[in-house]
């Protein structure tokens, strides 16, 4: 539980005008929503990004304010999957350049977008470049748990993971249990196909949907999940945000 940290959608607007006193940036959480197999409900990734975002606000009190979470992103590749929704690139650019514009005639200047869907990265990357100049304010972006790679390569068994698979669903049974069907968690159901040769590290790269890829939407072995491996990524990704950020500022 958060126990002291400026959580924008929780405060009224004298808080807010009292705690624009000591804050230096915004952090607005980008998820998803999106297929995460059998075992994981669609908002998973929204609830994990406001999850670590409240943590990481909590860290940086009293010179961080969590803003609302941005509860879908760039899911194209999921569209099959019953339930998913999508938005364009360009409308997740145009939702971050209106949240930062407003919150920027309140005095802040610095910006943090917190996303945990890898689905979002590119676009974020565009988005960075276009409103940083355009806006003239410090935006930086980070996926949420990426800092602590070395704890995942050290820890999950899987060789390929990333989504609905040990590492993610270890970080939701740590931060968000609720989000889990423990009793039908399943590993990757892969087939073979055209993917295999446009998976990060290779020479080419491309768009496949997701169940080209996996008929079950997962990749990695969620049977392998637990609380306690969830919980040395996150605590070992927020600690090293933190620090970053302290720096940036």
């Amino acid at each position: 539980m958060v126990s002291k940290a400026f959580l924008l959608t929780e405060m009224t607007w004298p808080e807010v005008q009292q705690a624009l006193h000591t804050v230096k940036i915004a952090i607005i959480p980008l998820g998803a929503h999106e297929q995460h197999g059998p075992h994981m409900v669609e908002s998973c990734d929204a609830v994990l990004a406001e999850e670590m975002g409240k943590r990481l606000t909590e860290r940086l009190y009293p010179q961080a304010i969590l803003a609302p979470t941005i509860n879908m992103g760039v899911s194209t590749h999921h569209i099959r999957f019953p339930g998913t929704i999508s938005l364009q690139p360009t409308t997740v650019i145009a939702i971050l350049r209106d949240m930062i514009t407003s919150l920027q005639q309140h005095g802040i200047q610095q910006f943090l977008i917190l996303n945990s869907h890898g689905g979002n990265q590119a676009t974020l990357g565009v988005a960075v470049d276009m409103l940083t100049s355009e806006l003239n304010v410090r935006i930086y972006y980070a996926k949420t748990t990426a800092s602590a790679k070395d704890v995942m390569d050290r820890r999950i068994e899987s060789k390929m993971y990333g989504h609905s698979c040990d590492r993610e669903v270890s970080e939701a049974l740590y931060l968000a249990p609720q989000l889990v069907r423990t009793e039908k968690l399943e590993k990757a159901d892969y087939q073979e196909g055209r993917w295999q040769h446009l998976r990060p590290g290779n020479p080419l790269q491309g768009f496949y949907y997701y169940d080209e890829m996996t008929r079950n939407g997962c990749i990695g072995d969620a049977t392998k999940a637990s609380a306690d491996i969830g919980r040395e990524i996150v605590e070992t990704a927020l600690d090293r945000l933190a620090t970053s950020i302290k720096e940036v500022m």
